[in-house]
């Protein structure tokens, strides 16, 4: 084994992002949307590899219909050959194995290691995430495990994953005792009570070839198509029929709640997943107690902890307390705070009787 190794990033970027409709649709979805600054989800997570992992070893997994939106959104951050297009939607499983295979295919090594993480992310302390994706790596090249980076949580949220830590490995590594789903209410209480557990924030880093054995081991029904997936990687018809035959599993279900080689590493740096438009108010300042993402101008009269989205749109509201309300040229959308998770269940009913409005 190589004493020393190259760092590689994957961003995961072919997600809908129904949670943040009716601005996040099909043809752009929420990793493309300005919501926190003048850049895209995307940009700001290639930027927070700037001056760590240089432009030609970052990679954007995306689909190919996101390829306009993908090429905008990175263009000057990584190469031009450094988009990899999943051929149709599976899973994170499929997805990583098979961008695993592209990055063999144009030359990675096995020792190096690979991040991989999420699109759509607000992280704010570049610092700490350049400091504790290092020090998962050394750990992950050192010791041939994957490192899993937890967020330790500061409230018992039921819309995470949670981890479970085991015994101290070092410093900051501790083995994964295992992977909870996400837990109802009084069960999260426990959890973040307990001190033993973090959420489960989707990012991996680990060498290549650990990937890989562990998906020999555990996903033998996915991996089996591994070399069928490298030999297709310049021929996107093959691929597609490849890629088909694999099982449609999450990398959690695939690999990390099954391997014995997971570490988790707690994060130094502040995170945000951005799961839907509640949360925008813990990462953007409050205008008159209310959070204003955009609009063109406001009026609150007896109105708080609302979360307003109106490009070129005046917005006035009264008596109105913790509601979001989205505008844009074709929806309208005002729902209580607490049901943003339900913003879901409209897409749903949309895709069968108004596909034209996602």
């Amino acid at each position: 084994m190589k004493k020393s190794y190259n760092l590689y990033s994957l961003i995961m970027a072919g997600g809908k992002g129904t949670r943040f409709w009716p601005e996040s649709v099909e043809k752009k979805p929420k990793q493309y949307l300005n919501l926190i600054s003048s850049r895209s989800l995307l940009e700001e997570t290639l930027m927070r590899f700037d001056r760590f992992v240089p432009k030609e070893k970052r990679f954007v997994v995306t689909t190919q219909e996101q390829e306009k939106l993908c090429k905008a959104s990175s263009k000057g951050k990584i190469n031009k050959n450094g988009i990899i297009f999943e051929p149709t939607g599976r899973n994170t499983g499929p997805c990583i194995l098979m961008s695993l295979a592209t990055l063999l295919y144009k030359g990675i090594d096995q020792n190096d290691v690979v991040a991989i993480v999420p699109s759509d992310h607000v992280i704010l302390n570049k610092k700490g995430f350049h400091s504790t994706v290092k020090k998962a790596a050394d750990f992950a090249h050192k010791n041939q495990q994957i490192v899993t980076i937890g967020i330790t949580p500061h409230f018992p949220h039921t819309g995470f994953g949670y981890i479970q830590k085991g015994k101290l490995l070092n410093e900051e590594a501790f083995k994964v005792s295992r992977f909870k789903e996400k837990p109802h209410y009084e069960l999260a209480t426990e959890y973040v009570k307990s001190g033993q557990y973090l959420w489960n924030a989707g990012m991996f880093v680990a060498p290549v070839r650990v990937f890989l054995e562990e998906f020999a081991e555990h996903a033998p029904e996915m991996y089996k198509h591994f070399d069928a997936l490298m030999k297709a990687t310049k021929n996107p018809t093959q691929m597609k029929k490849v890629y088909q035959k694999l099982p449609s599993d999450s990398i959690d279900y695939a690999i990390m709640e099954k391997s014995n080689r997971i570490a988790v590493m707690p994060a130094t740096f502040d995170w945000n997943d951005l799961g839907s438009w509640d949360a925008l108010s813990s990462v953007i300042d409050e205008t008159h107690g209310n959070t204003v993402v955009k609009s063109d101008g406001e009026f609150f009269l007896n109105s708080t902890d609302n979360v307003i989205f109106a490009p070129d749109k005046f917005v006035a509201l009264i008596n109105m307390e913790k509601h979001i309300v989205v505008v844009n040229d074709k929806v309208t959308l005002v729902a209580p705070v607490k049901d943003a998770q339900e913003i879901k269940k409209i897409v749903e009913y949309l895709k069968k009787e108004r596909p034209d409005l996602i």
